[in-house]
């Protein structure tokens, strides 16, 4: 863990020890290495889950630039930026300060954590399971992911800074907050969230992933007995060479193939962030998605007969989220593009229609990226202006709005 001379820490030493969920490690991972490489300060952490993983977690606790002696009382901020499917905590670190999201926050005052997902590379930790072995390590989706990770991560934040916690998050990890949201799960300890290429309903993708849902090819690398959904693996690669063989579907570009044509990525930052991605996720998650492509519903996973999901859910239907439940007053940006392949502008839509039933006037802000597509909004070169300046003025005019 990096120190600094520009701030003392805002609370006592003591306070870490009662944290018994989490601890600080030495070890660095590639997220760290980034940031310091920029000349920010990073420190690392361990957060065990309810359910016995154990994740890594980045802080960036300030911006470059020191502030002054008669400002570091003055808490700050506390920001959890959580990342989407198969990437981890590097998506919000590798474009340079100027560009990235993290570096951004941390120069304006903010305390930025950075989540990585059970399975990524600096969180296939377990208390009893090894990753590489046990297929039981497996065994979830992002509705364990909602109830378990988001979880842990955000009681820690809040524990350890005393304050309610804001919350960026970029597109599977809006669908664990707004699932979690509305089951009324850490609403008392967030203050304020923002949802990037939002995921909610996936009915409308238009792109070889909808493909591979509509043939059923996740529930065909399941029979095959990977429980480890590894995008580079062999398995993956011959479905995905397979589905890139239908007539008017070209794949040279994969990464636009997957996630739309992306307007504003330098193709430098591409290839960086292509050393290190994508990341593992459970084939058991890709199938859960799959359901909900095929169904465009947001329900619990299915586990393909009536009697498995009357013992799992005490009916036969997997039971549906209800949006509605989500808090009212709780502040919510959606931004999400209109060349996004995944995130639809139309599935997008159909979500903040719900949304504007019940929240409260003022408190839904939603913003629409013409020309944005899925990674744009985590790599897109001129997203300073365009993308944080409004998130910053978002989080600022809803500070300790609830």
């Amino acid at each position: 863990m990096t120190g600094s001379t520009c701030m003392r820490s805002l609370l006592p030493l003591a306070l870490i020890g009662l944290l018994l969920t989490a601890s600080p490690v030495h070890s660095i991972t590639h997220v760290c290495i980034t940031a310091q490489s920029y000349g920010y300060d990073c420190q690392e952490f361990n957060v065990t889950t309810e359910d016995g993983y154990i994740l890594g977690l980045q802080r960036i606790p300030r911006g470059r630039q020191c502030v002054g002696a008669a400002n570091e009382h003055i808490p700050k901020k506390p920001i959890l930026l959580q990342h989407g499917i198969l990437m981890d905590g590097f998506t919000w670190v590798v474009s340079p300060p100027g560009e990235g999201l993290a570096y951004a926050l941390a120069d304006e005052g903010f305390d930025v954590w950075i989540s990585n997902t059970r399975g990524t590379k600096s969180s296939r930790g377990h208390k009893l399971l090894d990753a590489n072995v046990d297929a039981a390590y497996w065994g979830w989706t992002w509705v364990e992911l909602a109830k378990f990770d988001l979880t842990a991560n955000v009681n820690f934040v809040h524990n350890l800074t005393g304050q309610k916690v804001n919350y960026i998050a970029h597109s599977l990890g809006t669908l664990t907050a707004l699932t979690a949201f509305s089951q009324h799960k850490l609403v008392d300890k967030v203050n304020a969230a923002a949802l990037l290429s939002p995921i909610a309903y996936l009915k409308h993708m238009t792109n070889l992933v909808q493909l591979a849902a509509e043939f059923y090819g996740d529930e065909l690398i399941s029979m095959l007995g990977i429980p480890e959904f590894i995008p580079q693996s062999a398995a993956v690669d011959a479905l995905l060479r397979t589905i890139c063989l239908f007539p008017g579907l070209s794949c040279r570009d994969l990464v636009s193939v997957i996630t739309g044509n992306n307007c504003c990525i330098n193709p430098s930052i591409l290839d960086l962030f292509l050393k290190y991605e994508p990341q593992s996720t459970s084939t058991k998650n890709i199938m859960h998605l799959a359901q909900m492509v095929r169904s465009g519903k947001l329900s619990m996973y299915d586990y393909g007969n009536g009697s498995a999901n009357l013992k799992n859910y005490g009916v036969v239907e997997p039971p549906a989220y209800n949006l509605s439940n989500i808090p009212a007053d709780l502040p919510l940006f959606l931004g999400y593009g209109g060349m996004d392949a995944i995130s639809d502008v139309e599935d997008v839509e159909r979500l903040i229609d719900e949304l504007k039933l019940f929240h409260q006037e003022g408190k839904l802000t939603c913003q629409l990226f013409e020309d944005y597509a899925h990674a744009d909004f985590v790599m897109a070169t001129d997203a300073k202006e365009r993308l944080h300046r409004p998130l910053i003025e978002f989080f600022n005019s809803n500070e300790h709005s609830n």
